[in-house]
């Protein structure tokens, strides 16, 4: 299993919590930003805003915080301007890691991030250091208490994804990365209502970490994902079950 897919698991136990609900609106509302401003307030014309304000309204955020959210893409409310960039490094145990992030202030952002990287035993690298060891995909959530698998890869590749993997209780689905957005409607078409979607960064193959290694690592994964100004964050880790069990308790 992928660091990608363990640590996915390891986020859905942490948004349990409610605390993490201001966080995860807090995100989607910079994307429904940074959306509009790239390519108009109309999502009909505007893939990455349509997808951008239908994963909000799945995550039950209010209409208004969601108008307002492509007002200020748009100018048409006063806002800060965000701007997107990726930070790459190692963490413990010699895992790839890589950092997403949207800003209104990126010197700030970069040293809470290298902050975060040297105080749990990782570094961060130069550009391209460790992005080669990853594949951009698109990805899909599907509920596998909703229908079977044999259902499930009929409707993903009818709508034009290439894969369909199980996951604990979900599939996912896979995608080509341009192809993303044309899936995701296709999928809501048939019935199908994907419980997450997005472009992520998949790696080629993963590193097993163990120990206090494992320890460190998943610490400097929480406290990445903690970050505000962080949007997604990838690893190609592979975790033994015992540890990866008590992560985020």
């Amino acid at each position: 299993m992928s660091g990608h897919s363990k640590w996915s698991q390891i986020k859905r136990k942490k948004a349990v919590l409610d605390a993490k609900r201001g966080a995860r609106f807090t995100r989607l509302i910079r994307e429904i930003t940074v959306a509009a401003r790239a390519g108009g307030g109309d999502p009909d014309g505007n893939p990455r805003l349509r997808l951008a304000i239908e994963t909000a309204k799945s995550q039950n955020m209010p209409h208004d915080n969601i108008e307002r959210g492509v007002k200020k893409g748009t100018g048409e409310l006063e806002g800060v301007t965000y701007e997107e960039a990726t930070y790459e490094g190692y963490g413990p145990g010699g895992a790839a890691i890589m950092v997403e992030v949207t800003t209104d202030n990126p010197n700030r952002t970069v040293a809470e991030i290298r902050h975060a990287f040297s105080k749990h035993g990782g570094n961060l690298g130069a550009p391209n250091s460790v992005a080669w060891m990853f594949d951009r995909r698109g990805q899909l959530c599907l509920d596998a208490s909703t229908l079977d698998e044999d259902t499930a890869l009929e409707a993903a590749l009818d709508a034009g994804a290439e894969d369909v993997l199980t996951e604990d209780d979900r599939y996912i689905v896979s995608t080509d990365p341009t192809a993303l957005h044309t899936v995701h409607e296709r999928l809501i078409s048939a019935g199908l209502k994907p419980e997450d979607a997005e472009i992520g960064m998949i790696p080629k193959s993963t590193v097993q970490v163990t120990g206090k290694d494992a320890e460190k690592l998943l610490k400097l994964m929480s406290a990445l994902d903690d970050n505000d100004d962080v949007s997604k964050v990838f690893s190609n880790f592979d975790i033994d079950a015992e540890t990866l069990a008590t992560a985020g308790e």
